[in-house]
């Protein structure tokens, strides 16, 4: 019963759009409207306003370690254990991508998933993000940089937990990540993925 309300608890909290939160706070336009009409940072970061991205970006990864942070911190009271755990990483995700809030529609989950990553161990959070960095200064691709994060994740994870739910389930969110940038590698691939480079 309590693995089933961690993961009901899970869904909702990755449920809550700080991209669309945010917008209507700083009176932008609603995120679903305009560019790639995803409800996440990068999106919003085409309206120029940064600090509304950052804040979006966030929340976005802060309700991500929030979940499992709650349930890593209840588990030994609720004998929970590595399973529940990695199902609740799922559901945040889950959450955020198919948003019961926005009639199941939501972001990539690319904020949200940094923010599992770091609740589960620092370390693993930490290299993740410092792979998504280095990809993006070298290329200022933020959906590739993100894609190439997503394939290094599992393999920190391996490394880290070993044959343990919570590497599966990393690489569970890692399969989910690269599923919902089907677009962004098409564009890819045709050369036509919109970058941050700065034009002259």
């Amino acid at each position: 019963m309590a693995t089933i309300v961690f993961i009901v608890i899970a869904y909702l909290i990755g449920s809550v759009s700080f991209a669309v939160l945010m917008s209507r706070l700083f009176h932008l336009p609603d995120p679903r409207t305009y560019g790639s009409r995803n409800p996440g940072a990068t999106n919003v970061m085409r309206t120029g306003r940064k600090n509304v991205a950052a804040l979006t970006l966030l929340g976005d990864a802060a309700k991500g370690w929030l979940a499992v942070y709650l349930v890593q911190h209840f588990a030994s009271r609720y004998g929970l254990g590595s399973p529940t755990i990695a199902a609740v990483a799922l559901a945040v995700f889950l959450g955020h991508s198919y948003s019961v809030f926005l009639r199941f529609r939501g972001g990539k989950g690319v904020a949200t998933t940094c923010g599992v990553l770091l609740a589960l161990n620092i370390w693993l959070g930490l290299m993740t993000l410092a792979t998504w960095l280095v990809i993006f200064i070298v290329s200022r691709i933020s959906s590739f940089a993100a894609l190439v994060a997503a394939v290094m994740a599992p393999i920190f994870a391996f490394y880290i937990f070993g044959w343990d739910s919570r590497s599966f389930a990393v690489l569970a969110l890692s399969l989910l990540l690269v599923w919902r940038h089907q677009s962004n590698i098409r564009n890819l691939i045709a050369g036509t993925e919109a970058s941050f480079k700065k034009r002259k």
